[in-house]
């Protein structure tokens, strides 16, 4: 397939590129007042082998001209990219090698596209994208590029349309919200014609709203937007620094809490108005003020959000403002011990689990691999628990302790110390046995309980796994680990009893064991709570684990040995991993 242009033209050859700008007529560098009515308009879309524009190349060009509402010229070619089309992109688009074979290369292609062009202002969704690619073949024909900013309907739609009518402005949701006659296909023209009518529509909503020329287009903000705008100031001031910041309102009240690797540039990212949460854009309009924390690294970052989310609870964050708001299972103090789903742990639990069915699953295997009673009938006097089964030896009322004959105390006992020792992290038996099961039912043919068996074994699996990893880091007295920094030097932290008590950085250059003496000799001091967590909030916990067990982290000195149990749960992740995706 060659060029297919409605209009008038010359072909260009290598010869003609001098990169001066009169081989593409006078393009002004910038929108100055030009009339909406007025502009050439060329809407262009690309379809290419891949999202690269330096590793792979275009396959198909299309582009629309309009002038005053009208299509005065349209431009379409396939391209051979001089390289293989991944089949995912042949899915896509339908374009396959045998289609663009005799197509013409992208140098000729982008020398007709533009003469097509030439004296127009280029549109295109997510204008970024096709930019980069028809820049690229511009740099490698060594030709100047000829034209102004682009628009962009992304961010035309993402300006003038509110969140509640466009959630998304992906171009074939736009093409619905606005009823577009031609629907976008994965094909350049057809998308760059869909695209002329989105940009129309969008058109109509700022038409009487004073927006005239090019420049008031491209500068539009809503009302909403202009809002969200005039609070920069509150943003200008922060660092580039590494830290915490917080929104507060106007009686002073933590509103957001977040951390930012560069505090100025992401305090700033929320008066743009791209921000697709609508609390966001509410949340920055009551905001008075930006209070900010610096931090030595991402690591403390963290853990100073954890913390003053807990402390202040703020109105318009979703998660970690209740971080000791958990679920644990606890071993009950009766006579005959059974398990028991709890907000408040002890020394031996499991937890914590966010949802209390989940807990309740788990406590149930455990119950059923360890023999521990799950009714309510053995009295505070008893000298032994006696649920009988019935005749097909099936348990009466549920309870995981049934038997034929009564279990005495002794015996009972050493049905808790087993489990005890799998809250402790000896769970290789029960977790076995549980797997043995999933595999039985299935066999069995009872695939619905097969299933069931197999996302409550994952989330056992998981669970104490988990807990097995923070207790134990938790209960090392005091651990100090570097970690290579970006920009050169080690990121310092001195944690205790699984809560960071002091953090740091050793810049390139700087001898780090004298940071590391003082920060230990400066640390905050932790004593250690009840529970299995030693009182660590399990969040905190769980973010110091993460950062200690990355690549390239290294512990500079221990109170103890930092060690996983031999027959933990950890030993069977990938069984739990296989079977989370079974589930999907």
């Amino acid at each position: 397939m060659r060029t297919s242009v409605r209009s008038v033209h010359e072909q260009l050859s290598f010869a003609d590129v001098d990169g001066g700008a009169a081989l593409f007529g006078e393009v002004p560098s910038r929108y100055d007042d030009i009339s909406l009515f007025d502009a050439t308009l060329v809407v262009v879309d690309l379809e290419t082998t891949g999202g690269s524009p330096v590793d792979d190349r275009i396959t198909e060009i299309g582009a629309v001209k309009v002038r005053g509402g009208e299509v005065i010229g349209e431009f379409a070619t396939l391209v051979d990219p001089g390289m293989p089309i991944p089949p995912q992109i042949v899915s896509l688009t339908g374009i396959t090698e045998a289609m663009v074979h005799d197509a013409p290369r992208d140098s000729e292609a982008f020398l007709s596209f533009l003469e097509f062009a030439r004296g127009s202002i280029l549109v295109a969704h997510n204008a970024r994208f096709d930019m980069g690619f028809l820049r690229r073949c511009a740099e490698r024909l060594h030709v100047r590029w000829p034209f102004p900013a682009p628009l962009c309907t992304v961010t035309l739609a993402r300006r003038i349309l509110s969140r509640d009518e466009a959630p998304s402005v992906r171009l074939s949701a736009l093409a619905e919200l606005f009823d577009v006659t031609v629907r976008p296909t994965h094909r350049a023209l057809d998308d760059a014609r869909a695209t002329v009518e989105v940009l129309h529509r969008l058109l109509e909503r700022v038409g009487n709203q004073g927006v005239r020329t090019v420049r008031e287009l491209a500068s539009y903000r809503s009302e909403s937007a202009s809002r969200l705008a005039a609070k920069r100031h509150l943003g200008e001031s922060l660092p580039t620094r590494p830290g915490v910041y917080l929104f507060r309102g106007p009686t002073d009240e933590v509103l957001y809490v977040g951390t930012a690797v560069n505090l100025r540039r992401r305090v700033m990212s929320y008066f743009s108005g791209t921000d697709p949460r609508r609390r966001m854009s509410e949340m920055v309009r009551l905001a008075t003020r930006v209070d900010h924390v610096e931090c030595a690294h991402g690591l403390e970052a963290g853990v100073r959000e954890l913390r003053l989310l807990a402390a202040h609870a703020p109105a318009y964050n979703r998660r970690s403002t209740q971080p000791r708001r958990g679920w644990w299972l606890v071993l009950s103090t009766e006579r005959f011990p059974r398990l028991k789903v709890s907000r408040s742990p002890t020394d031996q639990s499991v937890g914590p689990f966010s949802d209390r069915m989940v807990a309740a699953s788990v406590g149930d295997l455990i119950s059923v691999g360890a023999g521990l009673r799950t009714c309510a009938t053995t009295g505070r006097g008893a000298t032994h628990h006696w649920c009988r089964p019935d005749s097909s030896g099936r348990m009466i009322g549920g309870c995981r302790a049934a038997s034929p004959v009564p279990v005495t105390l002794t015996e009972y006992a050493g049905r808790v110390m087993k489990a005890r020792a799998v809250m402790l992290g000896d769970c290789g038996d029960i977790v076995e046995r549980a797997i043995a099961e999933v595999s039985r039912l299935a066999t069995a043919e009872m695939f619905e309980s097969a299933a069931r068996q197999r996302d409550r074994t994952a989330a056992m699996i998981d669970t104490l796994a988990r807990c097995q990893r923070l207790r134990a880091l938790c209960v090392v007295a005091e651990l100090v680990v570097a970690r290579p920094h970006d920009g050169g030097g080690w990121e310092l932290g001195v944690i205790r009893h699984g809560q960071l008590a002091s953090a740091g950085l050793a810049r390139r250059g700087v001898p780090p064991m004298p940071v590391v003496e003082a920060l230990v000799a400066g640390a905050q001091t932790v004593n250690p709570g009840v529970g299995p967590l030693c009182g660590a909030p399990p969040e905190e916990a769980a973010l110091i684990y993460r950062w200690i067990t990355e690549p390239g982290a290294r512990i500079v000195s221990a109170s103890q040995p930092l060690t996983l149990p031999a027959h933990g749960a950890a030993r069977r992740l990938d069984w739990s991993r296989l079977a989370r995706e079974a589930r999907r």
